[in-house]
């Protein structure tokens, strides 16, 4: 019932095959991006598709070009593509201080480069003006910035993919055990 229903959202959410075949932007893409096998659920694809949109969610930052970059990264990789760019709004407004709090840490703890990672929250809670994150990025903390968002996207997009594979074989495992029990009780 909860599958269903799920499933149902996402249909309504999702624009329709016709709609993304007319899309001015799309059309010499299109092709590409509506195969059927980039929106099929596999035990291959949803990994893929999983790792994809973490690393792209979190290493590109920008709202509008993220599932954007992560749908036309999903055709060479062969992953989901609602999968993945749908994994990619794992960062949001909410959770983005968190991902350059991290970055800014793994570049100072990882590579002893020289950035403060409470100095995002003190810009925060200051209610830093636009320039003052510019002449903040444009210091020693931009690079490792940088480093830090990378280290992170990457293992995150392992991690997911790692995750994502372990998870569908228990699935696919508790599937056919109780597929097997189902035959069995019919066999007696």
């Amino acid at each position: 019932m909860a599958k269903t229903w799920l499933a149902d959202r996402i249909r309504a959410i999702m624009p329709a095959r016709e709609e993304l075949e007319a899309n001015r932007l799309l059309r010499p893409v299109a092709h590409l991006l509506l195969r059927p096998a980039l929106w099929r659920f596999t035990r291959r694809s949803v990994p893929r598709a999983i790792g994809l949109g973490l690393l792209v969610g979190i290493f590109v930052m920008i709202p509008v070009v993220q599932p954007l970059s992560a749908a036309m990264l999903a055709i060479p990789f062969r992953a989901n593509v609602p999968l993945t760019t749908g994994t990619t709004f794992l960062s949001n407004p909410l959770t983005t201080p968190l991902i350059v709090i991290a970055s800014l840490w793994i570049a100072s703890a990882l590579f002893g480069m020289e950035t403060d990672p409470g100095s995002v929250m003190r810009m925060i809670h200051a209610g830093a003006t636009f320039a003052d994150w510019k002449h903040w990025l444009l210091s020693s903390a931009a690079p490792g910035l940088l480093i830090g968002l990378t280290v992170l996207a990457v293992g995150m997009g392992l991690a997911g993919y790692a995750v994502a594979t372990i998870g569908w074989r228990i699935w696919i495992g508790h599937k056919w055990h109780a597929r097997g029990r189902e035959r069995a009780l019919r066999g007696l």
